[in-house]
């Protein structure tokens, strides 16, 4: 059995002290959901991503500090957890606490990321047992690799029952013009781009076609991995955010991305229990309209 010190032992009890958040949903209504637009359900609109925050490899304290943050997503009434073969432990992590807590209504979102197309099943299979469930809800061809070999597989997966929804993705704004075309030309439930009040490149053609063409939109990286709530720490909350109830700038980035109409989901990733209590209360309550959108992002330029 791996060492763990006692200053790990520690923080691991304080960890399962910790309340779950059964209450949360209660305490400023329920956590505001939008409609997958090629089937009607409806989803919350901030999920949890796992890039680098789930990447704890074997680390006994460092997987139960991920397994906690699962446990509060859930009990906040969290549902889509997005991974990819390409987040190293990530996948066995979330396998690992999704066996041990039973998540009753789980969104499970996923990628096929791999260079050889006659390679996707296996790897996909390889995903699932990893994350100990029967099937994904969302597969999705990650940046685009080897697209044309792995979206028929995925599609014909979703003809045969065996997959709900398919999608692509990409992020820090590289291959919009393929991204589009894909879009455009092909059945698919949903798009994973990059989008922030600093990042507004999908706002021109993707996000508008995401809408005619009934596309849901999963935003990745809303916080720059970080970089963009780090440039804001310690800079003044302006007065229009308590109007639309931010008690911090990530919930303010989080309800800016959240309020465009395209939006299907948001997935901030975070390996803290106290960040992932906070993204999810940017569910709640009032949005941002569109003069109070351009607002934040005049501050948020100005601040950043």
């Amino acid at each position: 059995m791996p060492h763990v010190s006692r200053s790990r032992r520690r923080l691991l009890a304080s960890l399962l002290a910790l309340p779950a958040l059964p209450h949360l949903a209660h305490a400023q209504g329920p956590l505001l959901t939008r409609a997958i637009p090629s089937s009607g359900e409806q989803i919350p609109l901030v999920g949890l991503g796992s890039w680098i925050t789930f990447n704890v490899g074997r680390d006994p304290g460092a997987r139960a500090e991920c397994g906690e943050v699962m446990r509060q997503f859930f009990a906040g009434g969290g549902r889509l957890i997005d991974s990819s073969p390409m987040y190293g432990s990530a996948q066995d992590v979330i396998g690992e606490a999704i066996a041990r807590l039973k998540p009753g209504r789980l969104f499970a979102a996923d990628k096929v990321w791999i260079g050889e197309g006659a390679q996707g099943p296996a790897q996909l299979e390889a995903s699932r047992r990893l994350w100990r469930i029967p099937r994904f809800d969302l597969l999705q061809v990650h940046n685009l690799l080897a697209w044309e070999a792995h979206l028929p597989m995925l599609l014909r997966m979703k003809r045969e029952g065996k997959l709900r929804y398919v999608g692509i993705t990409t992020s820090e704004g590289r291959r919009h013009g393929e991204i589009e075309k894909i879009m455009a030309s092909q059945p698919i439930d949903f798009v994973q781009i990059s989008y922030n009040p600093l990042d507004r490149e999908v706002e021109q053609r993707i996000l508008p076609l995401a809408r005619e063409r009934r596309i849901g939109v999963i935003v990745n990286r809303p916080f720059r991995q970080g970089d963009l709530t780090q440039a804001l720490a310690g800079k003044r909350l302006p007065g229009w955010a308590a109007d639309i109830g931010c008690r911090s700038w990530a919930q303010a980035l989080l309800k800016f991305i959240i309020a465009h109409p395209a939006v299907t989901c948001a997935i901030p990733a975070t390996s803290s229990v106290v960040h992932v209590r906070e993204n999810l209360l940017a569910a709640t309550g009032p949005l941002p309209d569109e003069a109070l959108r351009r607002r934040i992002v005049q501050d948020v330029e100005r601040l950043s």
